[in-house]
């Protein structure tokens, strides 16, 4: 089968920022609150064990990140101005986060498209986010279509977010090839869904029964 296109993943595979912690801290700091980057880390643990994310943005979409914030921030025994703080997080969020992509990703990106290869993200991120972050970095002209949990009301690894994605670049699954760096959310969905999986192996895993590649750039030997 010959392929016609690439999908991505968009954090930790076309993206990086600075830990999620730092930035909870600096925009914190914008309006008076000190908070240490290991309480702000911790609360963010605590987070994780009682929200199930993927299930909240799906549903609620930036109203549950609010409300992560606004955990986050009473678990630091902040007092004052909790709503008005977790919502300007949500706000500046991106301002704040040194967002970059990944070294190899505008040349790969520029010879899919020379190429003729369609090419989109998948996330389980917002679009409101997507669209901020795509803005920022000038690169809204690399992608086909782009897609998140707000799009189809469904997150990955759920193999819909993934055929949705498919039907709007009108190709067929076994066409498809998606990128990511989580083997559940990204290399077992789009699997399943029947694409053809690629786990980007940025912090060198090595992992067994995984095709994987280490540079975004070895998409380019599929076409």
């Amino acid at each position: 089968m010959k392929f016609r296109a690439v999908l991505f993943d968009l954090g930790g595979t076309l993206i990086r920022t600075a830990e999620v912690p730092e930035i909870f801290r600096r925009i914190l700091g914008i309006y008076g609150v000190k908070a240490d980057f290991d309480r702000i880390l911790e609360a963010h643990k605590i987070n994780e064990k009682e929200f199930d994310i993927e299930a909240g943005v799906a549903k609620s979409g930036m109203a549950f990140w609010h409300s992560w914030n606004r955990a986050i921030i009473r678990r630091l025994d902040v007092k004052r101005d909790v709503l008005f703080l977790a919502r300007k997080i949500s706000e500046l969020w991106w301002d704040y986060a040194d967002l970059q992509f990944y070294p190899d990703v505008v040349d790969t990106l520029a010879q899919l498209r020379a190429k003729k290869v369609k090419t989109g993200i998948v996330t389980n991120g917002l679009r409101e986010d997507y669209d901020r972050v795509l803005q920022k970095l000038g690169a809204a002209s690399y992608f086909d279509i782009a897609v998140g949990v707000d799009s189809c009301g469904k997150a990955k690894p759920d193999g819909e977010i993934f055929l949705y994605a498919v039907e709007k670049l009108q190709v067929k699954p076994a066409e498809v090839i998606f990128v990511g760096d989580s083997v559940e959310r990204d290399y077992e969905g789009s699997r399943k869904a029947g694409l053809k999986p690629l786990f980007i192996d940025r912090k060198g895993r090595d992992l067994n029964n995984v095709d994987s590649i280490m540079s975004l750039a070895e998409v380019l030997n599929y076409f």
